[in-house]
């Protein structure tokens, strides 16, 4: 029976829903046989109905067919919170997450005295979390990411001893990190990450014994990441990158022994890496150093021998070729861009069978294209800004994984012409500039329907601009400067309709550019030094010019 009442308390909400000041248009909606099998599963368990509310669960409609309590198709709410919701004293769980609600945090939800869960991310809820909330003293899932909340955590948070989850990210949160934290004895999420805390870990967090998962990256917390940080000993998950820690990372990680997921990268920590760290932590799967003060010289030992998953080592200064991995059938990421490894691939990619990303660009390997094996799975591959040369062919052709969905070789010495895509590719980014690439580029580039980024600037690409190119409506980034193309920008591309960017500079286009948003609001710059462009942004064509005139 307490089962039923917490059920109900919850079904409270959707009855609340018109009291909102505006609801987006709704759909008829439909119960799905999945949504209908749970309900009546859950009716199932009841032993006992006093309410008599679930005898009118009965047919195949649990939408509209008169499921007392039931309410279908209440998503993407608007406007504010309403205070009234402060006289739902009974309530149990708020979830309105993902909807467009905004305003402030309403204070009188402080007065939920039984509410267990309130979660309200992904919103637009702007001002500071009410200090009222403090008095939820029952709270165990406190869920307030993806808004634009600022101002400090309030200090009223100490009475949360029953907390379980507390998610705060993706807010302009500021101020220090409350000391209070270390007395939720019960957490086991904290995620912090995307605000912009400042200060130092306070000491007491170190004591929660059943913490699990800690993510506080992107924030700007200084100081040494303190060598308590060992006492998590049920810690999976720690992320503390992009902030600005300083000294060495504390040999007493390695005492995590259920820690998985590392990520300290782009901080500000120092060699040496302590010796314990390869006799512990057996359960790491993925490890980010990335972008710290670390000069590491080789991959250590410890790491390439490990069966992790993501190695992520990008600007630590490594030197040499590239490493050899002994297991390599787990790993499905490696980030070693920004370094400085020579000569080429080698084997590197021959048994890497899971790799997924790959990104080793801004090195100084020199290598033909046609050194590189591509396994199936692969998605994403970054080798900018290195020494290779060889045909886009190798890379690109009727035997591409429909996978694949990332190709960034910019800033390399290919040569070749692009060659022709097939249908079924799921290309996303095709990034070839700053090349030797010549020829034209062909009409069947209207195959790559996902395509969302486009750069072939700075090559020698010559003929005209295919008007297929309209075809590619998820375009946002479209960049064709200083090659030699002919002929003018095509009409089809007004088409585009998310284009964000577009750079036609430098060529040898000639008439009107196609008049039309976003196009004739582009800086001017975007189609400087061709042969004769004219029409907005540009000065108008002087045969319209002319007509005018005349009229």
């Amino acid at each position: 029976m307490q089962s039923l009442r917490w059920v109900f308390n919850v079904l409270l909400i959707f009855s609340c829903f018109d009291m909102l000041s505006e609801c987006l248009p709704q759909t008829t909606a439909v119960c799905s046989e999945a949504d209908r099998a749970a309900l009546l599963s859950f009716k199932a368990r009841i032993l006992k109905d006093t309410t008599d509310i679930l005898s009118s669960w009965t047919g195949s409609d649990c939408c509209d067919g008169g499921w007392e309590g039931v309410e279908c198709g209440m998503k993407h709410i608007k406007g504010p919170i309403p205070e009234s919701f402060s006289n739902l004293t009974h309530l149990i769980q708020l979830i309105l997450d993902d909807n467009s609600l905004q305003g402030n945090i309403p204070s009188g939800l402080g007065h939920l005295s039984l509410l267990q869960g309130l979660s309200l991310s992904g919103n637009r809820l702007r001002g500071q979390i009410p200090p009222s909330l403090g008095n939820l003293r029952n709270l165990q899932l406190l869920n307030l990411a993806r808004n634009f909340l600022s101002g400090p955590i309030p200090p009223t948070f100490k009475n949360f001893q029953a907390l379980l989850s507390l998610d705060l990210s993706f807010n302009m949160l500021s101020g220090l990190l409350p000391d209070c934290v270390g007395q939720f004895r019960n957490l086991t999420l904290i995620d912090l990450s995307n605000n912009q805390l400042s200060g130092q870990i306070p000491i007491s967090l170190f004591s929660l014994a059943k913490l699990l998962d800690l993510s506080l990256s992107h924030n700007q917390l200084t100081g040494k990441i303190p060598d308590q940080i060992g006492e998590l000993k049920s810690i999976t998950t720690l992320q503390l990158s992009d902030n600005q820690f300083t000294g060495h990372i504390p040999g007493s990680i390695s005492g995590l022994q259920s820690l998985w997921n590392l990520n300290l990268s782009r901080n500000g920590l120092s060699d040496p890496l302590p010796d314990t760290l390869g006799r512990g932590i057996h359960s790491l799967l993925s490890i980010d150093l990335s972008y710290n003060n670390l000069s590491l010289g080789t991959v250590p030992n410890w790491i390439r021998s490990r069966q992790l998953r993501a190695v992520h080592l990008a600007g630590c200064k490594l030197r040499g070729t590239l490493p050899s991995f002994p297991k390599p059938d787990s790993l499905n990421s490696i980030d070693l861009s920004d370094n400085y490894f020579t000569d080429g691939f080698s084997n590197f990619f021959a048994n890497l069978s899971s790799l997924e990303k790959v990104k080793l660009a801004n090195n100084q390997l020199k290598s033909d294209l046609s050194e590189i094996r591509l396994h199936e799975g692969l998605s994403s591959i970054d080798l900018h800004t290195n020494q290779l040369t060889g045909s886009l062919s190798r890379i690109l052709n009727n035997k591409t994984s429909s996978f694949l969905e990332v190709i960034d070789l910019s800033g390399n010495q290919i040569t070749g012409g692009i060659p022709e895509f097939s249908e079924g590719l799921n290309l996303k980014v095709l990034n070839l500039a700053s090349n030797r690439i010549a020829s034209h580029i062909p009409s069947s580039i209207s195959n790559l329907i996902e395509l969302e980024r486009l750069d072939v600037s700075r090559n020698q690409i010559t003929g005209t601009i295919p008007t297929g190119l309209g075809l590619l409506l998820k375009l946002q980034w479209l960049d064709l400067s200083i090659n030699g193309l002919t002929g003018s920008i095509p009409n089809s591309l007004l088409g585009i309709e998310d284009l964000r960017h577009a750079n036609f500079r430098a060529n040898r286009l000639c008439g009107e550019i196609p008049q039309g948003r976003p196009y004739n609001i582009f800086p001017a710059g975007a189609y400087a030094h061709n042969l004769c462009l004219c029409g907005k942004p540009l000065p108008p064509c002087r045969e319209k010019k002319q007509g005018n005139m005349g009229q």
